[in-house]
């Protein structure tokens, strides 16, 4: 099975490459830098102590804290790969040049040997599911620890993986540890084949979120542009496919309160351009982000459509959805908007946040809509109850505050995996 995986990679690799290229037709970064995804790096000096693999920008955001502790910690330096330009950036805008960021390498004998050999890392980081063969492969033929870490494992997931039989087993065999969100991850790692003494189950990062101070002052700044007495929602990281259903329930909402304010923010900022066509389309005054634009009593969409202001744009609000679940993608995270205390409507779709939406929904800190008039329905009376949505949001502020504490279970387990680099 081992080889015909990688025969089967190295099949791909002119296809992986040409869709770098398609890509970067809306997304100019996908050709930048192309050669660091087969391992070519030059003379530049890459070593470093710690490898962090996050491939894109919600992992990078849930390694935040992790990685703020690396840099204190360890003087040889961190080199963080993403697989996405837009992860990539996302780290830019946290760590400046705090950090080495890389392109993934393939995960071909050759190009992650290649890999190893430039950045020398004494121990290896992978956040949440990103797992490739032959990188475990050959971190482990070089004695390095490989730490699956704020790992998550979808029913879907484990599935998918069972499927490839000895090659999965092998694989999860190899991590020195999986730090799991929860008890369900932590069941389907062991039944995959870690030995069930390396999983431990530490809870999730991204409770361990830090708002930054001036984000209360930047969002009094944004809702003071936006209108601070009209009614604003957020629709946060939304697909192909799900613009449409925000925009029918928008349309609902402003029947009953025609001054309401939707703020879109679509997750890829390739799409950036043919959202703003759908909005145009349907007849809707829009204002962009990106332009600066004034945001009248005219406007009734306001696109978010610049990177790393998500968090601001939810402090803002007075309610949010949070997108990708209306649409079979899984979900992304609430705990940004739960933190800030804005109440959060979730699709069906969450099987990336079972755990999470089931708590906050439990906790009355958000609420599962089925569709869009559904969302329609639930953000209406939001909008239209103050003490509601505070009552809501502080609930949400109080699940973030009693489930942090991830990063410190995870620190220990690494330093017992590898005690000189704890």
């Amino acid at each position: 099975m081992a080889r015909l995986y990688i025969l089967l990679l190295y099949l791909l690799l002119p296809l992986a490459l040409v869709r770098l290229l398609w890509r970067s037709r809306r997304s100019p970064g996908y050709r930048e830098r192309w050669r660091e995804r087969l391992g070519l790096f030059g003379d530049r000096p890459l070593d470093a102590a710690v490898w962090v693999h996050a491939v894109s920008v919600g992992e990078v955001q849930a390694a935040a804290p992790l990685l703020r502790h690396l840099i204190e910690h360890h003087p040889r330096g961190v080199v963080v790969t993403t697989t996405t330009p837009t992860g990539a950036q996302r780290l830019r805008d946290l760590f400046d040049d705090r950090v080495r960021q890389l392109y993934t390498p393939y995960d071909l004998p050759p190009v992650m040997g290649r890999f190893l050999n430039a950045v020398r890392p004494d121990l290896v980081l992978v956040m949440e599911t990103e797992i490739w063969p032959n990188m475990v492969g050959a971190c482990a033929a070089r004695d390095i620890p490989v730490v699956l870490a704020n790992a998550r494992l979808s029913p879907r997931s484990a599935q998918g993986y069972a499927r490839l039989g000895g090659l999965t087993r092998e694989t999860f065999g190899r991590f020195a540890a999986v730090a799991a969100q929860g008890n369900d991850d932590a069941a389907r790692f062991r039944a995959l084949g870690v030995p069930a003494e390396r999983v431990e189950v530490t809870g999730n990062l991204k409770f361990d979120l830090r708002l930054p101070a001036s984000l209360v002052e930047r969002a009094e700044v944004m809702r003071r542009d936006w209108g601070a007495e009209r009614p604003v929602w957020v629709a946060a990281s939304t697909h192909e496919g799900e613009e449409e259903q925000v925009l029918a329930a928008h349309r609902e909402i402003r029947s009953q309160r025609p001054d309401a304010l939707l703020v879109l923010v679509p997750r890829h900022p390739e799409r950036f351009e043919r959202v703003a066509g759908l909005v145009a389309r349907q007849g809707l005054v829009l204002a962009r982000r990106s332009a600066h634009a004034r945001c009248t009593a005219e406007v009734a969409v306001y696109l978010g459509d610049t990177m790393g202001e998500l968090p601001v744009l939810l402090a803002a609000g007075d309610a949010a959805f949070i997108g990708g679940s209306l649409v079979p993608v899984g979900g992304h995270n609430l705990l940004e908007a739960a933190a800030a205390g804005i109440p959060v409507a979730i699709g069906p779709e969450v099987f990336n946040f079972a755990e999470i939406t089931a708590l906050l929904v439990a906790e009355r800190a958000a609420v599962q809509v089925s569709n869009a008039a559904e969302l329609a329905r639930v953000m209406t009376e939001w909008l239209g109850d103050a003490a509601l949505r505070a009552r809501i949001g502080e609930n949400g502020r109080r699940v973030v505050e009693h489930n942090r504490g991830a990063l410190d279970r995870l620190l220990a387990l690494i330093d017992r995996v590898a005690p000189a680099h704890g």
